[in-house]
C-alpha cells in the first residue's frame, strides 16, 4: 500500500508505541487521526504532526461509531487502522485478600480485546465499501498483542488473556476479510519503552533491558512503528502475528 494521502486511525496514540506510529505514518504521507483518551496529550501529539485528535473509549460501541465517523469526516476515507490502545494492569487470580474483584479482570479484556475488535468492525465494514487500490487492496488493520499471550507472567492473567485474544483472532479476521482485500495482522511486542515501563525505576527498567538475549535493551517505539509501516507497506503480509522482542522468552516472574 502507498500511504501517500490515506487516511489512518491510531488508537491509544497519543503517546508510547500510538504515538511513534502515528509519526511514522504521518512521515509515509498519511492523514492520521488519533484516537485517544488523554485529550491533553493526544491533542499535543496531533498538532505535533498535522494531524487530528479525537477523545474516544475504544471499548464503547455508539461513542466508537460516532469517532469513527469524525475521523473520515476529518483525514477522509480509512485506509489504515492501528489499535495501540490498552491497559496493562497487573492482578493475580487470587491475592493475600482473597480472589481478584472480577470487575478489574473485565476492564481489562474489555478495553485490550472487545475494545480492540470494536474499532475492527467498525472500520472494516467502511473499508469494505472502498474502490480497490493497487492489488485489489482496500485496507490493512493493524492489532497490539503481547509477548504475554504466549508467555505471560505471574499477576498476567487478565493481559495475557486479552492479548492471547488480539493474537486468536488475527486469521479468522484475515480471512473474513480476505474477499474484500483488506488484511490484517498484530504485533506482539516484547519490552519496550514506554509510560508503563518509564512509570518503573530507572534500575528496575534497565534490568528488564538486559533480559532481552539481542539487542539487550528495552525495544524503542520507533522500532514498533517501523514495523507498522512495513505491513502497511507490505501486502503479502497478512492473518501473521510478529513477535518484535529481542528473542525475549518472559520467565515465570
Amino acid at each position: 500500500m502507498d500511504l501517500k494521502g490515506v487516511g489512518a486511525i491510531v488508537t491509544g496514540g497519543a503517546s508510547g508505541l500510538g504515538a511513534a506510529t502515528a509519526r511514522e505514518l504521518t512521515k509515509a504521507g498519511a492523514k492520521v487521526a488519533i484516537f485517544d483518551m488523554n485529550a491533553e496529550i493526544g491533542e499535543q501529539t496531533a498538532k505535533e504532526i498535522g494531524g487530528v485528535f479525537i477523545k474516544c473509549d475504544v471499548a464503547d460501541g455508539p461513542g466508537g461509531e460516532a469517532a469513527v465517523k469524525d475521523a473520515i469526516a476529518k483525514v477522509g476515507p480509512v485506509r489504515v487502522l492501528v489499535n495501540c490502545a490498552g491497559v496493562g494492569t497487573p492482578m493475580k487470580a487470587v491475592g493475600k485478600d482473597g480472589p481478584v474483584a472480577l470487575e478489574k479482570f473485565i476492564k481489562v479484556v474489555q478495553i485490550n480485546l472487545v475494545g480492540t475488535f470494536n474499532m475492527i468492525r467498525l472500520v472494516a465494514h467502511h473499508m469494505q465499501q472502498q474502490p480497490e487500490m493497487a492489488d485489489k487492496e482496500r485496507g490493512c488493520i493493524i492489532n497490539t498483542a503481547s509477548v504475554a499471550a504466549f508467555d505471560g507472567q505471574i499477576g498476567q492473567p487478565a493481559y495475557g488473556a486479552s492479548k492471547a485474544g488480539v493474537h486468536g483472532m488475527t486469521l479468522p479476521l484475515a480471512r473474513e476479510f480476505a474477499q474484500f482485500g483488506i488484511r490484517v495482522c498484530t504485533i506482539a511486542p516484547g519490552l519496550f519503552g514506554t509510560p508503563m515501563m518509564f512509570a518503573l525505576p530507572p534500575e528496575a527498567q534497565e534490568s528488564l533491558g538486559k533480559s532481552v538475549p539481542y539487542p539487550s535493551r528495552l525495544g524503542r517505539p520507533e522500532e514498533y512503528a517501523g514495523l507498522a509501516r512495513h505491513i502497511c507497506e507490505n501486502t503479502m503480509l497478512n492473518g501473521e502475528t510478529i513477535r518484535l522482542d529481542g528473542a525475549l522468552r518472559m520467565a515465570p516472574r
